[in-house]
């Protein structure tokens, strides 16, 4: 029970701006083989889309701040990255799984308002996927 709770605080942590791993926490209790493959996946996918929904409603707060001196993002980034966004917007989402870039895109789509449902949908394809590609990673070649 202990490694279903600390795969879920993984995840969630990982899905958020915090270096976390998610991944090496799930490949270890794969490994290990004494729980079920299926609820691992689907809690490590929980988690993680749980943290990008957190990213998106952030992201839909911190527009209010964005005229704040503190605002640790210029504004010619963020016009950089509403052009992104509004080129490539809903399927960019989709590359929410990977690392680095990942998380800032969760929260780019809820600061141009991204509609939630189609949010949750995109995200919840790349961080299903990216778990299902460790597994199938894992039982075939390791």
């Amino acid at each position: 029970m202990l490694s279903y709770f600390l795969l879920f605080l993984s995840a969630f942590g990982a899905a958020t701006l915090l270096p976390l791993q998610s991944e090496a926490v799930l490949a270890a209790l794969l490994l290990k083989n004494q729980q079920s493959a299926f609820l691992l996946i689907s809690i490590a996918t929980f988690g993680n889309v749980l943290g990008s929904c957190v990213n998106w409603w952030l992201g839909l707060k911190i527009e209010q701040f964005k005229d704040k001196k503190w605002f640790p993002v210029s504004e010619k980034r963020l016009e950089q990255a509403q052009r992104f966004y509004h080129k490539y917007g809903f399927y960019s989402l989709l590359l929410s799984w990977t690392p680095v870039i990942g998380d800032p895109i969760t929260l780019v789509a809820g600061l141009f308002k991204e509609n939630f449902w189609r949010f949750l949908f995109m995200v919840l394809i790349a961080k299903a996927g990216r778990y299902i590609f460790i597994y199938w990673v894992i039982t075939d070649f390791i």
